[in-house]
Formats: structure tokens, sequence, C-alpha cells
């Protein structure tokens, strides 16, 4: 397999390539480790690699999740700073994963992990494409409402913060929210806030 054939398979993934994708593709360990030597690729995380001449990525941790991690959902406060409802700078990506799916070890980017039951854990989620790699994150409402169930792990300052940027940056959907509300449980502690939002 020619360099140029190799940097193919690798762009065609979106620039970016786990060891496994690699190795189903036709890249043998000694072709991915000798890009690596001559600079052609570079190691993103253990088992991921990108292209070294990809333009800069915009958001390398939520690739590098959803390529390492395909099953977890960017939520909480990541999901936050993703939709731009708060001022919080995440130390590290919150995701959610289903109950009974083992913790997946990773030694980067660091990772809150948070357990949803399967209903919980299915509403809301958006598919998005950044830098080339589909990634999952929840709506902002179902976000909202995430937060409000995981206030006292977060701090009720950060869900207070979201509700307010939400109502200023697009038009309140109760429906949606209430909706998420109800599959998540926590729709009596979520209400008064609505209310006193209108």
């Amino acid at each position: 397999m020619s360099a140029l054939q190799k940097i193919e398979i690798i762009k065609n993934n979106g620039g970016i390539i786990r060891m496994s994708e690699a190795l189903k593709a036709g890249i043998s360990r000694y072709m991915l480790y000798s890009m690596l030597n001559k600079g052609e690729i570079k190691r993103l995380s253990r088992g991921v690699y990108m292209l070294s001449d990809t333009s800069a990525m915009s958001e390398p941790d939520l690739a590098i999740i959803a390529t390492r991690i395909p099953n977890a959902v960017i939520c909480l406060i990541s999901a936050l700073s993703y939709h731009e409802l708060t001022t919080q700078i995440p130390h590290k990506i919150s995701i959610a994963l289903p109950a009974g799916i083992k913790t997946p070890k990773l030694d980067y980017p660091p990772i809150a992990v948070y357990r949803f039951n399967k209903e919980s854990f299915e509403a809301g989620i958006e598919t998005h494409q950044i830098d080339g790699v589909s990634i999952y994150v929840y709506t902002p409402e179902k976000t909202l409402v995430d937060c409000f169930k995981f206030r006292n792990k977060i701090g009720m300052d950060i869900v207070l913060e979201a509700l307010k940027l939400y109502k200023e940056k697009q038009h309140i959907d109760i429906k949606k929210i209430m909706e998420y509300a109800k599959i998540c449980r926590v729709s009596k502690v979520i209400s008064p806030y609505l209310e006193a939002s209108l």
C-alpha cells in the first residue's frame, strides 16, 4: 500500500483514525507507527491518530471522545458550553453513558461519566459534525433538564445561569423542557424555575 493510499484512507475517515479502523482498512501497526515517525500523522490519544497536515481542529477533545467512545453523548456543563449556555470552562468533558456500560479508560482528555437510564439516555440526542467526526450532544432543552437533575453535583448557580442564557438566546420551549423533565423525573423541581422565568 502506497503512502498516498494510506493518507487517502485516513482523509476519508475525517482525517482521524483509530488503530482498529486502520487495521480493518489494511494499514498495519507497523505502517501506522512508520507514518507517526515520519510526521505524516500525530497521536491525539491512545489508539487515535490524526493527519498532521489537517487544519487545526476546532474541538479536538470532542473529536477524541467521539472517536474513542462512540456511544457517549456530550452532556451537562460540556453540552452547556457547546450550546453557549454557560460562562464556565469545563475542566473535564462530561459524557453520558447508559447504565451498565463499562467506564472507558482514556488518558486524554479527562472525562466525567454520568449514568442515565435507557429512556433518559436516548432522549434529546442531536448529531453534529465537528472536524469531520460525528458527535452526539444533548439538545439545549435536554441539557437544561439534566442540569436540574444533577444540580447537586454541578451546582445550582450553573443551572440558573444556563436557564437565564437559554431564555436570552432563544424562545423558551416549555413543552420540550417539560417533556424531558417528565422522562428524567424532575418535573416538580424544574416547574417553579420555569414559571419564574416567564
